[in-house]
């Protein structure tokens, strides 16, 4: 599979770096994009179904609703990466997670039709990315916070790799926030 270089600090705002930590510099993000999703449908396929409604705190939210705001946060993220690599420099406006989550519904749809959903949004994103000519993976687009306040630079990879480690942080708080 084809290898995207990690990238460097100044290609991603500063509050992804808690995303960019937890890759490897092995250039095989989107190797990890497959096999992270497969380890955690396997993963939360063995929870019950109680525990994938369970908060584990006021206003947090459940498994299912980590699960869709993935998948939200990838196709929005994916979308950018297209954008930048066919050279569009609109700025893009960001989106409130909360909201998006609160009205996703995730606790209503079966776990089934989540994967599926996943499924198909995982496989558009790495075949996105396989797909991009060499010399699109450098340029850069800016994105505007939900609320107007900050614009951020990224790179087409700086955006690969912030939905891998994305992913990876919210498997994290799974295993250590709703298991304790």
């Amino acid at each position: 599979m084809r290898t995207i270089q990690k990238p460097s600090v100044g290609e991603y705002p500063e509050y992804s770096e808690i995303y960019m930590g937890l890759m490897d510099d092995d250039g095989r993000v989107l190797e990890h994009l497959w096999s992270n999703f497969l380890e955690i449908k396997e993963f939360v396929f063995s929870i019950p179904e109680e525990k994938l409604v369970y908060r584990y705190a006021k206003d947090k939210w459940t498994i299912k609703e980590i699960l869709v705001h993935l998948i939200d946060d990838e196709r929005i993220f994916a979308y950018r990466a297209l954008r930048y690599a066919r050279n569009d420099n609109t700025p893009l406006h960001g989106f409130d997670q909360d909201d998006y989550a609160k009205y996703s519904h995730a606790n209503q749809r079966t776990l089934k039709s989540i994967f599926e959903e996943y499924e198909t949004v995982r496989k558009s994103t790495i075949s996105l990315f396989l797909n991009l000519p060499d010399d699109s993976f450098m340029r850069k687009g800016s994105g505007v916070d939900y609320d107007g306040s900050v614009i951020n630079e990224r790179t087409v990879r700086g955006l690969a790799y912030h939905i891998a480690g994305h992913e990876l942080r919210h498997f994290n708080i799974i295993k250590e926030r709703y298991f304790n």
